[in-house]
């Protein structure tokens, strides 16, 4: 365990929080948790050991590091809010949600007035690799307080890579999920001709891995979740709505003209208002084939109804 930090405060212990704090207890870390849901806290205790915080001033009371796994920046700055005074000087805040990179900045700006340090660690991977420690995490952040947390990050995360200042994290973070997104769709077009024409879309997706169309859909999520109907991925379409609308902000305050980063938006979210709220994002398949009015099915694979 990393003798410089020695207790964290972790806020926001929800699909993928959870597994994460888990991480930090097995490391050896002293973990006070807290969620807006009542009761998780106590759960997350009784299950795994550590701090059931009564309220986030209390989750960060005495901490070297506060984590944040939180929905929006606003919820972000709302918290920043409560525990501001609960706050040490040389304390850190990790931002590790899928954040504003603007918004972060400013936060981090009203922060370092104060001695208190803030970067930002957004993670790719989903739940699978939250539970074994393997996550991808992007950071933001001056370097001293990077080099001082990453200890801790490196019992959550199998690879860290530094991106920038503060905030540079959050902006690749929604990047890498808009090349994510419009591989996705593309796939699933591709998948839906090709059965319309009379290939097997297992057998497509077999032979895209084995070329240059392999994306990371191909590998890990057309079988496994599209063409079995399970679509349980753990990753929600309207969280990717939500960083593909950050992807865009970037690019609006960038003033990069990004046409078809646009367009994979609006269909993201077309399809995240078709299917209703608490879908995963693997599900925007069923929305392509509606348009194309067709179901992608193989006899490999059963289909989940």
């Amino acid at each position: 365990m990393d003798g410089t930090i020695g207790r964290v405060g972790f806020i926001g212990i929800g699909r993928m929080g959870w597994p994460m704090a888990i991480r930090l207890v097995e490391a050896g870390y002293t973990v006070a948790v807290q969620d807006a849901v009542p009761g998780r806290a106590a759960d997350f205790v009784r299950q795994h050991g550590g701090i059931a915080a009564a309220s986030a001033a209390a989750a960060a009371q005495g901490a070297d590091a506060v984590i944040t796994m939180l929905p929006t920046s606003r919820d972000v700055a709302e918290v920043l809010a409560a525990i501001r005074p609960s706050l040490a000087s040389g304390a850190v805040v990790i931002e590790m949600s899928s954040g504003e990179p603007s918004a972060t900045r400013a936060m981090a700006a009203e922060l370092l007035a104060l001695g208190i340090a803030m970067v930002d660690a957004p993670v790719s991977g989903g739940v699978a690799r939250a539970e074994t420690g393997t996550l991808a995490i992007m950071t933001g952040g001056h370097a001293t307080p990077l080099a001082r947390v990453e200890p801790l990050l490196r019992a959550m995360g199998g690879s860290i890579t530094r991106c920038g200042e503060v905030g540079a994290g959050q902006a690749m973070k929604a990047l890498n999920n808009l090349v994510s997104a419009a591989g996705f769709l593309v796939s699933v077009e591709a998948l839906l001709i090709g059965s319309r024409f009379g290939l097997d879309p297992a057998v497509m997706v077999d032979v895209l891995n084995a070329s240059t169309g392999m994306n990371n859909s191909t590998q890990r999520k057309l079988k496994q979740f599209v063409l079995s109907g399970q679509f349980n991925s753990g990753f929600g379409l309207d969280l990717m709505v939500k960083d593909l609308t950050i992807a865009l902000q970037v690019g609006r305050e960038t003033a990069t003209p990004a046409p078809l980063a646009a367009q994979t938006r609006e269909l993201w979210a077309a399809a995240a208002g078709l299917l209703g709220p608490g879908q995963d994002h693997t599900a925007a398949a069923q929305f392509s084939e509606a348009l194309a009015a067709h179901r992608l099915t193989s006899p490999q694979i059963e289909r989940k109804e």
